[in-house]
């Protein structure tokens, strides 16, 4: 079975509607390790109403935190302190779709960030949208994760389709692009799994 890593290159690019899209087509098990805020209205709710297989099983988060800011700071404010040990991933026997919080060097505590949840054998994907900006932290996440030695599953655009962005960043990381997911009016079931089926020969 494979792990799946969905990390984007800054918060609010879509890895809610891709790690949705993600685990439909995989019919995987959801798991968001850290959630910081909106927690009556969580990712992994958000996830759920989103995802209409009977298989995907939706594991509950290491640390649940009430305010929405970066996690080592609303860590501080509900008096908890987060660690990599402390966060034990699920035991199961199906694929596992983890979303990561906002992009890959948010701070868990002073010395640990969101890359060190990914293991070696972790697939990567890197949710990009399209921003001033964009390309460079496109690029330093890819950057980043190289580094490590962490294995890059692909790139997944979200948003507006801009031509000369998606070939820049394609042609300098070399890395595979696996899609977009368009700036639609709306996501429910149907949606989702549309894009599913698109993806699933890319996963």
């Amino acid at each position: 079975m494979n792990t799946f890593f969905i990390t984007g290159i800054s918060t609010e690019v879509g890895k809610t509607i891709a790690s949705a899209i993600i685990t439909e087509s995989l019919q995987a098990d959801y798991w968001k390790p850290i959630q910081a805020g909106e927690l009556e209205s969580s990712d992994t709710h958000k996830v759920k109403q989103l995802v209409s297989n009977s298989t995907t099983v939706f594991h509950p988060s290491a640390f649940d935190l009430v305010t929405p800011m970066s996690p080592h700071a609303a860590a501080a404010i509900d008096g908890v302190k987060i660690s990599a040990k402390k966060i034990k991933r699920p035991v199961t026997k199906n694929n596992l779709v983890i979303e990561g919080a906002g992009g890959l060097l948010v701070p868990l505590n002073e010395t640990e960030t969101i890359a060190d949840l990914i293991q070696p054998s972790d697939k990567i994907i890197i949710v990009s949208r399209h921003y001033l900006g964009s390309i460079n932290h496109t690029l330093l996440t890819v950057e980043a994760l190289n580094t490590r030695n962490f294995n890059i599953h692909g790139i997944l655009f979200s948003g507006e389709k801009h031509p000369t962005t998606e070939a820049i960043i394609s042609k300098m990381t070399g890395v595979p692009i696996l899609g977009r997911i368009d700036e639609e009016p709306y996501f429910d079931t149907n949606v989702v799994n549309e894009y599913a089926e698109i993806l699933k020969n890319k996963l």
